[in-house]
């Protein structure tokens, strides 16, 4: 099967979006499919081909939204190398300028439409409208959501029940939903995988030492992500154990608030930020750390969950739908819903090593359900379907044409 993955993030940009979409195209490689890439530059404003790789890259314009671009929803030197490729379906993997052009392409090619909805666009909102108009911005989120999914795509896949219920009770969605957790590489993140080495060098580079406690939270430095919470509860832990520690590994808007909010509560030594980390370097981070902590009620997953769980990190989450699918509590990690509740569930841990020894054999047990090849058989039996799909379309459309054409002919006869 010839596949076309559209999408508006690609490798070296780090997210859990690339992580994924990196996973799927290696994983249908393996099972001997040809998987091409489309996708925006982030590294210069040209067109840039990789036969080897199968990437195609586009140039656009730099939004200032992080390192994203914006390009032509119809960048015609693209086309016809598209073309060439004799698609067999396109998979989307935004609802942006990328995704357009990949409901263009399935349109004027008869290529069938899949499409996997990734972000809750509702609780973004806040970073173009600053506060106003809020209300009426989610109304016509909810407009462009239910187009790009519902009118133009065959079929869609959705992570989790929580994105499946606001689709169909919400949006009144009429068409397929497919609720195919995504994968992941888990296997990268196996301790027996993982140069030990590495990891101790990244614990000395951080001053972190093997007696003190860390506590990982990984991703965008941003409101939505909760992590003033985690600072604000950092305070208490480190009052009664000095050696609790915050390790934030990530960018973003909010980092310098983060930080100064650090400073103000005095927490200079409990609280470390890295910044971005390269891609290969994120199994040490996850291998230092003893809990993987997250305040979130914004995921449609959550990918850094499954990856901690892998690497026998447990963890200890805000109870949140999106989440509920991989965690069970008290057997592979823990869930809170106050600042009070996740401080106390971090000291239990902390005090009782045997436990959280427990809880993290069984999250390495249940990260190993979210696997690449689980993930790509189930995308391949939707490509399928929309295949399948697709030729009914345009064979009821080619019948129809003809019954139209029959109809013009006979009535001219009668005139």
């Amino acid at each position: 099967m010839k596949i076309g993955i559209f999408t508006e993030t690609y490798t070296p940009y780090i997210s859990g979006l690339v992580t994924s979409e990196v996973m799927l195209k290696n994983a249908l490689e393996k099972q001997g499919h040809e998987v091409y890439v489309v996708t925006a530059n982030l590294e210069s404003f040209k067109y840039e081909w990789n036969p080897e790789k199968r990437i195609l890259k586009i140039p656009g314009l730099p939004t200032g939204i992080y390192d994203s671009r914006l390009t032509s929803i119809y960048p015609v030197k693209a086309v016809k190398k598209i073309k060439s490729w004799k698609l067999d379906v396109i998979h989307s993997q935004t609802e942006f300028a990328i995704g357009t052009f990949a409901r263009l392409i399935a349109k004027q090619f008869h290529i069938p439409l899949v499409h996997t909805y990734h972000t809750l666009y509702e609780d973004y909102v806040h970073y173009i409208t600053k506060g106003y108009f809020n209300k009426s911005s989610k109304k016509l989120v909810e407009y462009l959501t239910r187009f790009y999914c519902d009118t133009t795509a065959t079929e869609l896949i959705v992570p989790t029940n929580k994105i499946y219920k606001l689709f169909k009770e919400k949006y009144k969605f009429k068409k397929n939903i497919h609720v195919i957790p995504t994968g992941i590489e888990v296997e990268r993140f196996y301790k027996e995988k993982v140069d030990t080495k590495q990891v101790d060098l990244l614990r000395k580079s951080h001053s972190l030492s093997k007696k003190d406690f860390i506590i990982l939270f990984v991703g965008r430095l941003a409101e939505e992500k909760n992590i003033e919470f985690l600072i604000n509860a950092e305070k208490k832990m480190a009052e009664k154990h000095s050696n609790i520690k915050l390790l934030i590994v990530g960018d973003g808007p909010d980092k310098e608030k983060y930080e100064e909010l650090s400073r103000k509560l005095k927490l200079e030594k409990n609280i470390i930020f890295t910044g971005k980390a390269a891609w290969e370097d994120m199994p040490y981070y996850y291998h230092i750390s003893n809990v993987f902590a997250t305040a979130s009620k914004t995921e449609t997953q959550g990918l850094t969950v499954i990856e901690a769980m892998a690497a026998n990190t447990v963890p200890v989450c805000m109870r949140d739908e999106a989440f509920l699918s991989m965690i069970t509590e008290d057997l592979n990690g823990l869930f809170f819903e106050t600042e009070e509740e996740y401080k106390n569930k971090i000291l239990y841990l902390y005090e009782n090593k045997k436990q959280l020894d427990y809880l993290n054999k069984q999250a390495r047990i249940q990260a190993e359900h979210y696997g690449s090849k689980n993930y790509a058989d189930r995308a391949l039996e939707v490509y399928k379907r929309a295949i399948k799909e697709k030729q009914e379309e345009n064979r009821f459309g080619f019948i129809s044409t003809i019954t139209k054409k029959i109809k013009e002919i006979f009535n001219d006869s009668n005139t």
